[in-house]
């Protein structure tokens, strides 16, 4: 039984890791070509619909110092899971503004995890199940042990900034 289950649980992790990452598919529900499931930064930051907005943005978008000075004292080694839709405005303008906050803390590349979602909100291989997504783009922020400490979700509140900043305050 032992043996099965192992088994099980290696095919099950190869299938995972041979996910593809950058997926592109034709999303019938915006009658468009989209990224789905896991993908790299260069993957969204280099598809066409999502690169005309995000080089502009990413350029012109200044976090506020005095936030971003509290910010650097708080973070630590906690990671971060971006969940959002190439065709989605909200995440057109917000995930690249929300990268400026992140490359101006120095935070790790290796911590931040992309997920694109289709018109429906979901990705394949179940690597939504139990997040909730409702709305995107849902910035979801993870202690080092990955326990959830807060979501940005659609847009901030007060700034990308000032919302990260109070997830990071009620860290316990």
């Amino acid at each position: 039984m032992k043996i099965i289950l192992s088994i099980t649980l290696i095919i099950l992790a190869m299938n995972v890791s041979a996910q593809e990452v950058n997926k592109k598919i034709h999303d019938s529900v915006h009658n468009k070509d989209i990224l789905i499931n896991a993908c790299t930064r260069e993957g969204v930051t280099t598809f066409p619909e999502f690169k005309e907005m995000y080089d502009p943005l990413y350029k012109a978008y200044v976090p506020d110092a005095a936030t971003m000075i509290e910010l650097k004292k708080l973070i630590k080694n906690e990671k971060i899971k971006i969940v959002f839709g190439t065709w989605c405005g909200d995440s057109k303008v917000n995930v690249p503004n929300f990268l400026k906050v992140l490359d101006d803390l120095h935070f790790k590349q290796k911590n931040v995890e992309f997920i694109a979602v289709d018109g429906n909100k979901k990705a394949e291989n179940g690597i939504l199940d139990g997040l909730e997504i409702l709305r995107v783009p849902t910035f979801i922020v993870y202690d080092k042990k990955g326990k959830e400490l807060g979501r940005i979700i659609e847009g901030p509140k007060a700034t990308l900034e000032a919302d990260l900043l109070a997830i990071y305050q009620k860290k316990p």
